[in-house]
């Protein structure tokens, strides 16, 4: 389990994960930052910071930049719901209630929207299989990695071993603090007023138990809220959310 600093390859692509970059010339994936190009870059339908008109638009940038045929997001409910795809209608393509996706497809990008959440990528570069999901701490108490373990499993035949992981951009273990009802929801060990706590680190854990190397596991050195890294934090006041995403390049 090793640390990484994601890049800023462009305002539009936003970070990257800088070894899967050169590993895996195969794979786009990244997280957008709040502005490009001095134009807020906010993908959030249902968070209260944007119009919906101008979120699409950002949306269809994006799908610019990336090449990819069409995005799959979703309308995230905190829980683990989990949609796998073999195709998808050309350009963004929103889906109810769900909060993980899984495909093996060239050109269908996935996304999960986050402003404190932790988005986790889960790559198999035998079978280029992918899946990201959106987790904060009640779909990760709920079991979303399991689930998107699962989903691999069940959809590509990806065994745990196989698997890389990538914990990118989200609040970090010093700035979220939280009451006890979510340490015990998590089964941490309860402290006796509110206090931080590491997702990230929880989310490593349960991959290790799961079976994915330790040494397959990547954290992303950037938190939402304490770096300077031009994201959106929910705990911040921020009303707008960025987008991670992955797909096989066309």
């Amino acid at each position: 389990m090793t640390s990484v600093t994601e890049v800023l390859v462009s305002p539009s692509l936003g970070l990257v994960h800088p070894v899967w970059m050169e590993r895996f010339p195969w794979l786009c994936q990244g997280c957008t930052i709040r502005n490009a190009d001095g134009v807020l870059y906010d993908f959030g339908f249902f968070s209260g910071g944007s119009s919906t008109e101008f979120v699409q638009e950002n949306w269809s940038t994006l799908l610019d930049v990336t090449g990819a045929t069409s995005i799959a997001h979703g309308h995230q409910v905190h829980g683990t719901k989990i949609f796998t795809h073999e195709t998808a209608s050309a350009g963004s393509n929103l889906f109810p209630d769900c909060d993980g996706h899984v495909t093996n497809s060239v050109g269908v990008f996935l996304a999960v929207t986050t402003a404190d959440c932790v988005p986790i990528f889960l790559v198999d570069a035998d079978r280029k299989a992918i899946a990201v999901l959106h987790a904060g701490w009640r779909g990760i108490a709920a079991g979303i990695l399991d689930c998107g373990i699962r989903a691999l499993r069940e959809h590509s035949g990806s065994w745990p071993v196989d698997l890389m992981m990538h914990l990118g951009p989200s609040i970090c273990g010093v700035c979220y603090e939280v009451g006890t009802e979510v340490f015990e929801a998590l089964g941490q060990p309860m402290p006796l007023q509110p206090s931080p706590i590491d997702l990230r680190r929880i989310l490593a854990q349960k991959a290790d138990k799961a079976g994915i190397p330790l040494t397959n596991i990547t954290i992303s050195d950037h938190c939402t809220r304490c770096t300077e890294s031009g994201l959106f934090s929910h705990r911040a006041g921020d009303m707008g959310r960025q987008v991670s995403y992955i797909g096989l390049r066309p």
